[in-house]
């Protein structure tokens, strides 16, 4: 809203300080602040009023040490992070940005599923929540808009990287023209509508679904669709997996926005994206606006989500932030960077899969389960083996780190 207030004053009446509302990094830097302070000055109200409405986490005992004094703390904590997203962005954003509407609409999406599910584990007292059907319903909506849009929209475009022949005439001691021709890769002038993704530690460092369908376009299309809606799935159902201690998933989620945020500002801009032999993805760069309000949203609610937590998330947030994070991967072409970029929750994701597989597998076989870990997900296996929560956190935090660190690296080694 400011973004097109300022814009109009800046044209109209030239009035001193109006343009900097046009600058993606003045706004990067104020969505920041006001949802630090959303999350931070209102926080208390919304902890104390969840408190007095007994909206508050059930706890089943699973015999961890500290668990069942977590009972009754306030619940549905997710709310504050999509309003201290969503505030900014209708404030500061540029809100007739495609790449900013999918964002917007995956937060209020997911975050509404997330919210009906723990609307019914509290209220209706059902532990279990949503029916997994549901979800995973909601989910495969998400990814289908996604994907569609992604296909039919024509402001969703990138610039494909040719190659040119460089002339260079020398001249030789005796006067002689000496001609050499050289090859350079360069940004193509011209935008092109494609299904090309980025390919980690490649060369070229960029790869087209278009080769899996022999380039038949409606194949190509629907198989981008089906990358969409497994991407936002996987994602989300990971963040959700590890969001079981105290902070574990918001102080995970923040270096992964932070990196996205970087890497939607390269990919968007012109000229790093030329140095850097990227791909081109025009209005990407206002997507930075989107990854700084999140990420002043989640250190904002680590003020109260860390140990002891004196307020959860719950699946209003988890499931928000996960597919959050999805979406905006496949807005900047970076979905192949996920399971590396998101080690963490795809560590999470397949301890789970691993534990009921095997258990599964050894009940037919022998008549009774195993159990490769001592719980799942991952995090409460290392509870059992009486590792403090704060140190999981702790190293998982650091894990996050590393692993946002080494994606990055991605740019420069091929």
């Amino acid at each position: 809203m400011f973004y097109h207030l300022f814009k109009y004053l800046d044209e109209a009446y030239n009035i001193p300080g109006s343009g900097m509302f046009q600058y993606i990094s003045f706004r990067s830097v104020l969505a920041v602040i006001l949802s630090l302070l959303i999350v931070i000055v209102f926080g208390r109200s919304v902890i104390d009023f969840l408190r007095r409405k007994q909206i508050g986490e059930e706890i089943r005992d699973l015999g961890l040490e500290g668990q069942l004094q977590k009972r009754g703390t306030p619940t549905m904590g997710g709310i504050i992070i999509l309003l201290a997203i969503l505030v900014p962005m209708l404030l500061l954003g540029k809100l007739d940005n495609i790449y900013v509407q999918l964002l917007l609409v995956s937060t209020v999406w997911l975050g509404f599923i997330g919210g009906l599910d723990d609307y019914i584990k509290v209220f209706r007292h059902r532990k279990e929540g949503l029916n997994g059907r549901f979800k995973i319903v909601g989910q495969v909506g998400l990814g289908i808009i996604v994907g569609t849009t992604m296909w039919l929209s024509p402001d969703i475009v990138i610039r494909e990287k040719i190659t040119q022949p460089v002339q260079t005439i020398f001249v030789d001691t005796d006067g002689t023209p000496i001609e050499s021709i050289q090859q350079r890769v360069v940004l193509n002038s011209e935008s092109t509508k494609t299904t090309q993704t980025t390919i980690p530690f490649i060369k070229d460092n960029e790869f087209d679904y278009g080769w899996l369908t022999h380039n038949h376009r409606i194949a190509t299309w629907l198989l981008y669709v089906v990358v969409a809606i497994l991407v936002v799935t996987a994602v989300s159902n990971g963040a959700n997996l590890t969001d079981g201690l105290d902070g574990l998933v918001t102080g995970v989620s923040i270096p992964i926005v932070a990196v996205l945020g970087v890497l939607a500002y390269l990919s968007g801009h012109i000229v790093y994206a030329d140095y850097l032999n990227i791909m081109y993805i025009p209005d990407t760069g206002e997507l930075v606006v989107f990854a700084a309000a999140m990420a002043g949203a989640l250190v904002g609610f680590l003020w109260y989500n860390s140990f002891p937590a004196q307020i959860f998330m719950g699946d209003t947030g988890s499931l928000a932030i996960g597919g959050i994070i999805a979406v905006f991967a496949l807005c900047i072409r970076k979905e192949l960077l996920l399971p590396l970029l998101c080690g963490i929750f795809l560590l999470e994701s397949l301890s789970v899969m691993l534990q009921v597989g095997w258990f599964k597998h050894t009940r037919r076989k022998y008549g009774e389960g195993r159990r490769l870990l001592l719980m799942a997900p991952v995090h409460h296996h290392y509870q059992k083996k009486g590792m403090f929560e704060t140190k999981i956190v702790t190293r998982f935090w650091i894990i996050s780190l590393l692993l946002a660190s080494i994606t990055l690296v991605t740019l420069k080694i091929r």
